[in-house]
């Protein structure tokens, strides 16, 4: 892999699109290094950590193949410290791979190719369908911030996508709280489910661009695949049974509250700052044509915020988690949110009005 007057970014750009999945510290030593292959013109960057594997490329223009492996970190911070416009010098030798750059020289320890443990691909590719990158960045952006978080029900650590029939939905859940998102692709297809894992999903979310350029994903026996512009991205899929998020979602609730969105949010993120740090409850008490936000902590301080509504039945106090009303209100981009109640022990529903596309769910708690 000898390549001279290689522009930085050549190399920079597809190695930070791998390095994310690369760990810091690892039984094995190889995983913590990304695997560099040079062949038909091409310079291909590979990161695993044995669950997930990013490719990306890059066009070199220079003939000849040959692989190794080397440190994702130390090449990455190398790389960056460089001048932008800077052209590089890489040449390999048995046990070091020797960056040159101008007047400024470094000598990186590798690892053999042979040893780099990639991902088996999955020979039985089930289903496949392809839509633009923005709409699938935008469906995980209001579904991810629900998965949950080292939960010993491990098929909640992820996101529950689902085939069925013209649509794609995604669904979050960690127990307190379930998004959920869907959208139409197009055609007909037989229903099928996967769970991905919590850090496929956060990958996928920095990876993806705000465009209309495609990207296609293949499911796979136990596997998922993602192509997209110079990266694919190869992830197992945890094996579990989702919960069944349509017994989550209530209909029929009757005491509905339209707000444009950003008020709410606003009202909301003042009265966080008096919450309670530990138990994070906020009041939300419905009347006619209005509802009060209370927030109160140990420190008997209290905040309280009184928006306009058209609402006007049945009164309702009820108390949430304050940063999960928050999450959902962040990540929405529509002008105007409805919240939907039942009782004081029901779970609310935020949704968008007119649209059916996105719901969200969040369970109510004592203060």
């Amino acid at each position: 892999m000898q390549l001279k007057q290689v522009p930085r970014d050549a190399l920079l750009k597809p190695l930070q699109a791998v390095s994310g999945i690369v760990e810091r510290r690892h039984t094995l030593p190889i995983l913590s290094n990304v695997l560099l292959e040079q062949r038909g013109g091409l310079l291909y960057v590979t990161a695993t950590d044995l669950e997930m594997q990013i490719t990306a490329k890059s066009e070199l223009n220079v003939a000849g193949e040959q692989a190794i492996t080397v440190g994702a970190r130390k090449l990455q911070d190398l790389l960056r410290a460089l001048p932008d416009e800077s052209l590089l010098h890489v040449d390999p030798g048995a046990s070091r791979l020797t960056l040159k750059s101008g007047k400024s020289r470094f000598n990186l320890q590798t690892l053999p190719a042979a040893d780099f443990p990639r991902i088996a691909m999955s020979a039985e590719q089930k289903q496949s369908i392809a839509l633009a990158q923005r709409d699938l960045r935008r469906m995980l952006r209001l579904v991810e911030f629900a998965m949950a978080q080292q939960d010993i029900r491990y098929y909640l650590n992820g996101m529950l996508l689902v085939l069925e029939g013209d649509k794609l939905i995604a669904v979050a859940t960690d127990g307190h709280r379930l998004s959920y998102a869907c959208m139409v692709i197009g055609g007909a297809r037989e229903r099928q489910e996967v769970i991905l894992p919590r850090k496929t999903v956060q990958e996928l979310s920095k990876l993806l661009s705000d465009s209309e350029e495609p990207i296609n994903i293949d499911l796979l026996a136990n596997q998922i695949r993602f192509r997209f512009g110079s990266i694919e991205l190869i992830s197992k899929v945890i094996d579990g049974k989702f919960p069944d998020y349509n017994r989550v979602i209530p209909t029929g609730y009757t005491r509905n509250c339209q707000l444009a969105r950003i008020d709410l949010l606003q009202a909301l993120q003042r009265a966080a700052i008096l919450a309670n740090e530990k138990f994070r409850g906020v009041r939300l008490v419905l009347a006619d044509k209005s509802l009060k936000i209370v927030c109160t902590n140990s420190e008997q301080e209290e905040a309280e915020e009184e928006l306009e509504t058209g609402y006007s039945g049945e009164p309702l106090d009820i108390a949430f988690n304050i940063n999960y009303v928050l999450d959902v209100l962040v990540n929405l981009a529509d002008s105007d949110v409805t919240l939907s109640f039942g009782d004081g022990t029901s779970s609310a529903l935020i949704t968008v009005p007119d649209r059916d596309d996105y719901k969200y769910v969040v369970m109510p708690m004592r203060i």
